[in-house]
């Protein structure tokens, strides 16, 4: 991947300077035709000034090209420092965490209330490293085909029952009441492969609660027009500003600074929401919610729903809570 990236701007500069130096050479010998030449119409003088025209043109396009190309570097370039600021301070807290545990264990007796209060903390520890993990390697999945392996084949899942158990599951990672997450789903089915679904909303719930207020509350709403499941998650957080939509699903692209950031993160979340769905022939985009409501509200919309004949829409939690 590297090597193919840095293979075009190579030869377009190889092919700039060529340029450059035939353009040169024309324009020269143009001058002396035109001295040498009574009439500036001779065909030599026309496929000198046709040929030094043409070598322009194609040299303003490149040094354009080489330009957008430059930019596009330095933003890969800072996303990519932005990544590893993150990732180092993602790994480096919680091992420091455990290490300063494991010390206190080792040097001095301990009473079991606090034991315990320690391999509590440890265990937290190790499941963010165990979600960064995650993380990168489903991140480098994204580039591959077919899809993750796990799922043999696609099928028609319960789009519904994937949003509950999701729901549920978020809610106990960040130890938050059930009755945080809402739900308001109208029970259909899409053709998916389940552990993308389960990735996809996984990801968006946990965005949610971690940018959420205090105290966080998330709201899920499904719907069915047509042939298309319509999610909508909103939180009750500060909200993206419009400016900064358009690029929160690129790789590592995380809004601030990583050094002043409070909320752990890697910018892989929405970049792995956006591919799969995108992977689902579907669509992901930031809406503009009610003037009354607060935080983003994000719009994921799937092809091939089809209703669940027979079935109430869910209202609330209490079907997450029951999982």
């Amino acid at each position: 991947m590297a090597r193919r990236t840095l293979r075009l701007p190579i030869t377009l500069g190889v092919v700039m300077i060529v340029l450059l130096v035939a353009l040169t050479i024309g324009w020269v010998s143009l001058a002396v035709v035109g001295l040498l030449e009574d009439t500036k119409r001779t065909p030599l003088y026309v496929t000198l000034l046709s040929a030094g025209t043409t070598s322009l043109v194609l040299l303003l396009m490149g040094t354009v090209m080489y330009l957008a190309l430059s930019v596009k570097a330095i933003n890969l370039n800072r996303r990519q420092s932005n990544f590893i600021d993150s990732v180092t301070h993602e790994l480096k807290s919680p091992i420091a965490s455990i290490k300063l545990y494991l010390q206190t264990l080792s040097r001095r007796p301990v009473e079991k209330e606090e034991r315990d209060e320690f391999y509590k903390f440890m265990l937290d520890d190790v499941d963010r490293l165990d979600d960064l993990i995650n993380h990168l390697l489903d991140a480098a999945r994204m580039d591959r085909e077919p899809e993750l392996s796990g799922e043999k084949a696609s099928e028609r899942i319960d789009l519904a029952e994937v949003l509950q158990e999701c729901a549920h599951s978020v809610c106990k990672r960040h130890r938050v009441p059930p009755e945080t997450i809402t739900l308001d789903l109208q029970p259909c089915s899409v053709v998916a492969y389940r552990i993308e679904l389960d990735m996809i909303f996984r990801n968006l719930l946990d965005n949610a609660i971690k940018y959420s207020g205090e105290p966080p509350e998330v709201s899920v709403s499904m719907a069915v027009s047509g042939d298309k499941a319509r999610i909508r998650v909103q939180d009750n957080g500060l909200g993206i500003p419009k400016a900064e939509r358009g690029r929160i699903f690129a790789r590592f692209v995380r809004l601030g600074s990583e050094l002043e950031r409070k909320r752990p993160g890697t910018g892989l979340g929405l970049f792995i929401v956006r591919t799969l769905v995108k992977r689902l022939k579907g669509t992901i985009e930031i809406v503009d919610s009610s003037p009354s409501a607060t935080g983003t509200l994000f719009q994921v919309q799937l092809p091939g729903a089809k209703s669940v004949v027979g079935s109430k829409p869910s209202q609330g939690q209490q079907k997450a809570a029951s999982l």
